[in-house]
């Protein structure tokens, strides 16, 4: 029943912002493939950071001995997400003097430093500043700190661990690096990544874009279900990333490419420059499932390339 509970509100408050992506499953099944490619060493560092996270001793509760690692590194996937749920940690703004500042653990949810926001209009609509501090900012910030050679703490190397595993999969959703602005949602945010579009799936059920993206993966999972989802036959284990793609380890450039995806397949037709809901059509869905497919392994290969760089 407690698992059921969880799932049930985890589906209740996920369509409602815009700083998720790829759910659970998504997140996790990133995380996975990027461990398997992991060199020992790097592993056995990685592991060492995310001891100290507060979590770690309820990630690895219940994993199979021998595979409390993989567990860990996997479960970490979603602990940006997961402390939006919790009571002790609070929401700020984008515009706060502590918006930028890492903390090691501290209480504060940073919903803003999941996305990394390119603005266009469709028709002319005036665009906002954009925000100074987002996904790519902070993401340089923590891959700046992760090296044993730098000056941080063991606990800021361990943050920055625990939030790198997360933004690099955020990264390549598409709908996380885009806010359109039209005469229809000329306000602060745009649409906001597609939150404020209602779109009808090919399962009847009516959702906003952004959720719809999040969720072509599945939802609320456990470590083992999100590997053997990856594992199983035509999984995500089964999708090859370009090669020289998976070395380019800089976050503004896997933004940049979300941001084009975003534009070109994320807002293909039937989607609307309006609220009013749309029915997605079988070609937009097949479109959206292998573009999601090869993100997401592209972000798993990413994250291994720039963790073996930086756990050396």
């Amino acid at each position: 029943m407690r698992k059921l509970m969880t799932a049930f509100l985890a589906v209740m408050f996920w369509p409602a912002g815009p700083a998720l992506a790829w759910w659970d499953e998504g997140h996790m099944q990133i995380a996975y493939l990027a461990y398997k490619k992991l060199t020992p060493a790097a592993r056995d560092r990685a592991d060492t950071l995310l001891k100290l996270n507060p979590d770690y001793a309820s990630w690895i509760a219940g994993a199979p001995q021998g595979q409390e690692k993989l567990y860990a590194f996997v479960r970490a996937a979603t602990w940006p997400d997961d402390i939006k749920m919790k009571p002790d940690y609070y929401d700020d703004q984008v515009t706060d003097s502590t918006a930028k500042q890492l903390v090691p653990y501290g209480h504060l949810k940073h919903t803003y430093w999941h996305y990394k926001d390119a603005l266009f209009s469709v028709d002319e609509t005036p665009l906002p500043r954009p925000d100074a501090v987002d996904a790519v900012s902070q993401l340089k910030l923590m891959i700046a700190k992760l090296p044993a050679n730098t000056d941080a703490s063991e606990p800021l190397r361990s943050y920055s661990l625990s939030w790198i595993i997360h933004l690099v999969g955020d990264l390549h959703q598409p709908l996380h690096a885009v806010a359109r602005y039209s005469a229809a949602l000329p306000d602060k945010g745009g649409d906001r990544g597609g939150n404020e579009l209602q779109v009808v799936a090919a399962n009847g059920e009516t959702q906003n874009l952004h959720a719809y993206w999040d969720g072509i993966f599945g939802g609320y999972s456990t470590v083992f279900g999100a590997i053997f989802d990856a594992d199983q036959r035509g999984g995500l284990s089964t999708v090859t990333p370009d090669a020289g793609k998976a070395q380019i380890i800089d976050p503004a450039v896997w933004a940049q490419e979300s941001f084009e995806f975003a534009k070109a397949i994320a807002y293909a037709p039937p989607v609307r420059a309006d609220k009013q809901p749309v029915e997605l059509t079988r070609e937009y869905e097949t479109n959206a499932r292998d573009l999601a497919r090869k993100q997401a392994a592209l972000a798993a290969a990413r994250l291994a390339n720039l963790l073996e760089v930086l756990l050396r």
